[in-house]
């Protein structure tokens, strides 16, 4: 702890100077500042670890002083200080970029946890940074797999925010992978090596669901026989996931906004606080906006819980990432049954390429799952597969039924051929058919198949991005890697 360096920022002689007093008996060496400009000096001369500031001050204030310091190339992590009841502020400053912020007066207590949480993510930063690398390179970030535009962006988006102890808004339909998001924000976090709990509101009882998250003292309640601690105390250091927040009931969301608000808790029948470290995340596949305008969720949390909004896509919309998901689930589900299945047969993998999955990628696991029980440690084929699966599709499966895909094996080109053509333009006629050779390369495929469906609808691209089967940012990501943007359609 020695090594640690922390800087001051504060334009008040007595508060900075107490500040740098109080860091400095616990064990760190400490600089100061009077205002944002020779706090910038200072970091740029002294390279400290973290960053305590003031948010008002001459010259330049503390958000100006962390827009400056996002722009220097060595990692600084920020913790800003903020008046009373300036939340909006505080949560301003965590969308610039701050580690984490704290209310004047400063709680010595909740100081001296913020700066240890700061100084174990500068600590694992390198590490992470590494590891990140490689992770990108097989198209993974933690559990999340995929190589498409949609998780690429979602992988940067959880790099980004990953280490600061911001709260996050997960959202997206049921299955789309929000808790393995959440479980690679905290991967990726200095709290790796915390406990990470997870909390389903939807599945808990009302007259529970209280006790279940702040816990309880004995006697609190009927049936209370002996002390219980909450999810935030066993999340203690950690993260700490509520899944389907808009399902919580409003006076506990009213008393979660407080926790959040004031880093204490009080357990059910306790008159006693209890400071926690936990960082939260939430996930709800409720659109959140409608959830407030419905009542069913307190304006004022959802503000507080959406600094950052991770909106997971639709399996529909990343189509082309289903091999590598596949494969990936299909190790998985080795580990966890001990069995020795080699891979999916190509008419298997097709068939998963021309289905629609509303269940997402929890029903593609739940299908890769039975597949492998039964499978009997063979090649999944199709006749592992639930009967009558992917009845309901119109589209015929497109050709290449020899195809055998393995864990070993890099399909990905092929899957990205075969994404766009998951549910390709109706044919009005000869004319609209997209006639392809033996030896045409896939992105070739891709580009014509877009092209004649941009035709048909008349250079509309929402509309085609409906027909191909994709969101439209999917096809705009397609038309910039094709170089299709300014092409017009051939009449």
């Amino acid at each position: 702890m020695a090594q640690t360096k922390v800087l001051v920022v504060e334009d008040e002689p007595n508060a900075r100077a107490g500040l740098a007093e109080l860091i400095t008996s616990w064990g760190y060496r400490t600089e100061t500042a009077a205002d944002g400009v020779a706090g910038l000096d200072c970091v740029v001369r002294w390279s400290p670890d973290v960053v305590v500031t003031d948010m008002m001050m001459p010259r330049m204030d503390g958000l100006q002083l962390l827009d400056r310091i996002s722009e220097l190339p060595q990692p600084v992590a920020v913790v800003v200080l903020t008046a009373q009841g300036s939340i909006e502020s505080a949560v301003d400053a965590m969308r610039m970029g701050a580690y984490d912020y704290l209310q004047k007066p400063v709680d010595p207590q909740r100081l001296k946890i913020i700066l240890q949480n700061a100084q174990q993510q500068t600590e694992v930063s390198g590490e992470l940074a590494h590891e990140v690398s490689s992770l990108e390179e097989t198209g993974r970030l933690g559990p999340l797999v995929g190589s498409s535009p949609a998780m690429r962006d979602i992988f940067t988006l959880i790099e980004r925010i990953a280490p600061n102890n911001v709260s996050v808004l997960i959202t997206g339909e049921s299955g789309t992978g929000k808790e393995l998001a959440a479980r690679a924000l905290h991967m990726l976090s200095g709290r790796r090596n915390k406990p990470f709990i997870a909390v389903n509101c939807a599945a808990i009882p009302e007259t529970l669901i209280e006790s279940e998250i702040f816990g309880h003292e004995r006697g609190a309640f009927t049936g209370a026989q002996e002390r219980r601690a909450g999810c935030f105390e066993l999340a203690e250091e950690g993260t700490l996931l509520l899944d389907e927040i808009g399902e919580m009931p409003a006076a506990t969301q009213s008393k979660l906004l407080r926790v959040l608000e004031d880093r204490k808790l009080r357990r059910l029948g306790s008159r006693d606080e209890i400071p926690v470290n936990v960082r939260v995340i939430a996930a709800t596949n409720k659109d959140p906006q409608r959830a407030v305008a419905n009542g069913e969720l307190r304006g004022d949390l959802y503000y507080r819980l959406n600094v950052f909004n991770i909106e997971m896509p639709s399996l529909r919309e990343h189509i082309e990432d289903i091999p590598a998901m596949a494969l990936s689930m299909v190790e998985e589900m080795n580990t966890r049954h001990s069995t020795t299945v080699p891979g999916i047969k190509g008419d298997v993998m097709e068939r998963f390429l021309d289905y629609s999955w509303p269940g997402n990628a929890r029903e593609l696991r739940n299908t890769i799952e039975r597949a492998v029980i039964l499978s009997g440690n063979k090649t999944l084929d199709a006749s592992h597969l639930p009967q009558g699966f992917g009845e309901e599709s119109s589209t015929p499966p497109p050709h290449g039924a020899h195809l055998m895909y393995t864990s070993a094996a890099n399909n990905a080109a092929y899957a990205a051929g075969l994404s766009a053509g998951s549910s390709p333009a109706p044919a009005a006629g000869h004319e609209d058919m997209v006639h392809l050779s033996v030896g045409t390369t896939v992105d070739e495929a891709e580009k014509q198949l877009i092209l004649k469906t941009l035709n048909s609808t008349r250079n509309n691209k929402t509309r085609a991005a409906e027909i191909l089967g994709i969101s439209s940012k999917t096809l705009q990501n397609k038309l910039k890697e094709y170089a299709l943007e300014d092409k017009e359609p051939s009449s």
